[in-house]
């Protein structure tokens, strides 16, 4: 038989969603397993929005939509968009997809060419290192650790450019680390972006989480030049608690669009059309949920951070959005902790896991080595608990 592809035979699998399938599996298993791998809001869809996609199917709403999506949610994507960050998109500049993740992969089909280069900014979402490889680009990893509140400076993405280098790809707010870029921040790294006559990918799906005197400004309002060469990513899945929906969109100048649209046509059709008319009342809608949601994730992550700081052998930094927090495990490593030694990142996430039922996201594969990833989209309950567990594993060493 011949051989199969090497490009996605060379595809890693996602360890969020690895982490997330064998927590789920323990717990059906009758072992009280509490998971703080996935990256989905806890609380259910909001009862307007589910009624809205009820009644597309009761009103036969349930035909194939052209592939760039239904023109009542490209309007509503366009007006939120200027709404909230004083964006002008046309509505024939958006187009909607299966989820921001397959914006993200239709985005780079858009652009990349075999051999081309894209620059990274990591901690990065695991997926992006993979998507990169998918299109036959060649991915380059820009590293910031914890001591630059995990930012990449415009110096580093300087250095990192070659002839070869085609696009930036920024999370902002990231998930991992939950950090926010600054608009001066923005502006330095659009400036070098803009020199080099680079893409922007930009992918903002959690920018309306966004907690205490942090300000959110999308790099694509920076300026009309740096609008026109940014792909800019969003969704409806982590701000309206619709991640099963599965609706992304990209807003692009009309050349991307149109290419989009043209490789979406070939590959999937347009996203669920009713999942569509449900995005089109999350957007239209009653908003009072998302503020509901944020102040309690913003409640969570006070106490996941205070309570990380107070535990000997592990610190974090405050997250500025986004529901993730790193932790800090390097003190714990050449440590015996519940019977294992301690080696990196996987060795304590699998401990933790094992013989503490707790689940975590080790985030070698997030681009960082010795950090884990808690997401706090989970109960206070849950996250109290969870974190009793922990300081009990780490109670039994000496530090």
């Amino acid at each position: 038989m011949k051989s199969v592809s090497k490009i996605a035979e060379a595809v890693k699998a996602s360890s969020t969603l690895a982490i997330d399938s064998l927590a789920k599996q323990m717990k059906a298993d009758g072992l009280d397993v509490i998971g703080f791998g996935t990256g989905e809001p806890d609380f259910k869809t909001p009862d307007n929005i589910s009624i809205a996609g009820i009644s597309a199917i009761c009103e036969g709403k349930t035909k194939y939509t052209s592939a760039a999506g239904i023109v009542p949610l490209r309007k509503a994507i366009a007006a939120q968009l200027k709404r909230d960050c004083g964006l002008d998109y046309d509505y024939t500049q958006i187009v909607v997809a299966s989820g921001a993740k397959h914006c993200l992969f239709a985005a780079l089909s858009a652009i990349v060419n075999p051999g081309d280069e894209i620059i990274i900014a990591a901690p990065y979402w695991l997926s992006y290192y993979e998507m990169v490889k998918m299109v036959g680009a060649t991915p380059v990893t820009v590293f910031a650790g914890e001591d630059q509140s995990f930012k990449i400076s415009p110096a580093q993405l300087e250095a990192a450019i070659t002839d070869k280098t085609k696009c930036f790809m920024l999370n902002n707010p990231s998930n991992p680390t939950g950090m926010v870029y600054t608009k001066a921040e923005l502006l330095e790294i659009a400036e070098v972006c803009v020199r080099h006559d680079l893409y922007i990918l930009a992918d903002e799906i959690y920018y309306k989480l966004i907690y205490g005197s942090t300000e959110f400004v999308s790099i694509a309002g920076l300026s009309e030049g740096i609008k026109e060469r940014t792909l800019l990513i969003n969704g409806v899945s982590k701000s309206y608690a619709m991640t099963g929906w599965r609706i992304g969109y990209c807003a692009a100048n009309k050349q991307i669009a149109r290419i989009m649209s043209n490789f979406l046509s070939h590959s999937t059709g347009g996203p669920s059309t009713i999942s569509q008319w449900a995005a089109v009342e999350a957007l239209n809608g009653p908003q009072e949920g998302i503020e509901h949601m944020r102040r309690a994730f913003e409640e969570r992550r006070n106490y996941i951070v205070s309570r990380i700081n107070s535990i000997a052998g592990v610190s974090c930094i405050e997250p500025d959005g986004a529901f993730y927090v790193m932790m800090n495990i390097e003190k714990l490593l050449g440590k015996t902790v519940g019977g294992r030694i301690i080696e990196n990142d996987d060795d304590f996430a699998t401990v933790l896991l094992q013989k503490s039922l707790v689940a975590v996201v080790p985030c070698s594969g997030f681009g960082i080595k010795n950090f884990v990833r808690w997401s706090y989209a989970a109960s206070m309950e849950d996250i109290k608990l969870g974190l009793d567990r922990l300081e009990a594993l780490l109670s039994e060493i000496e530090l």
